[in-house]
């Protein structure tokens, strides 16, 4: 197993959703963070059923900026609960979870 994680979440926008992956990279919380299309969420909150368009994130870091980069997602974020998932990296492209390491502080 690698320090290498994946954080998974969801902002209501691609706006939002790139104001945080830059302030990620600035940084150096994360070596790199993709901004997917716009998705339907479909979940309860509530107990109501909701729906809402949002913009999904990934982003590569060490389990090691875990703390750091939720409270960055939680001030960030409009939700009153966020979404904020840690994948672990079990294996991978060495040389590509080596310039994980490298592009995140120590």
């Amino acid at each position: 197993m690698t320090e290498a994680i994946l954080i998974l979440t969801n902002f209501p926008d691609k706006e939002s959703a790139s104001k945080l992956a830059h302030k990620l990279i600035d940084e150096q919380l994360a070596a790199c963070v993709n901004i997917m299309s716009t998705c339907t969420s479909i979940y309860r909150w509530q107990d109501v059923t909701e729906s809402a368009d949002e913009t999904p994130v990934f982003i590569k870091t060490r389990q090691k900026h875990y703390k750091q980069v939720e409270e960055l997602i939680k001030s960030m974020h409009p939700y009153e609960l966020p979404e904020v998932i840690i994948v672990p990296i079990t294996g991978g492209l060495p040389a590509y979870l080596q310039w994980i390491i490298e592009e995140t502080r120590p």
